[in-house]
């Protein structure tokens, strides 16, 4: 998985940052979807990897089913080998589709997290039911 999402952030747009991030989902199904953060001059409309691939997720589903992510790999290419974790907002996202894991590289080796540690007293769909 942390392969996958250094060869998607190998594909990033960032001409402004230079920070390119690449995210690829383990979902429920079995399937993997990556994606990379594309940045845009208005910044503001710039889209993270992680956001990027949920999307990819939802529209390349094969039935009306919603996708579940069980894994989340995530990868942000930092000189100094520090792991690269998702934004509030990506953070957030990830959990609506029920992520499980997140994986980040850190020193060229790979960290696992449960995703209750990377958001805790998450707000998510139960919430909003009466």
């Amino acid at each position: 998985m942390i392969d996958l999402a250094r060869r998607a952030a190998g594909k990033a747009y960032v001409p402004y940052s230079g920070f390119p991030v690449g995210a690829a989902l383990l979902l429920a199904d079995g399937r993997v979807v990556t994606g990379c953060n594309v940045e845009n001059a208005s910044f503001g409309m710039t889209i993270c990897a992680e956001r990027t691939a949920t999307t990819r997720s939802v529209v390349s589903r094969a039935t009306a089913e919603q996708p579940r992510i069980e894994v989340a790999a995530v990868v942000g290419l930092k000189a100094d080998g520090q792991p690269c974790y998702p934004c509030g907002a990506c953070r957030q996202v990830l959990h609506e589709f029920g992520c499980r894991t997140l994986v980040v590289e850190a020193d060229g080796s790979p960290r696992a997290h449960d995703y209750a540690e990377i958001l805790p007293h998450a707000f998510g769909p139960q919430d909003l039911e009466d």
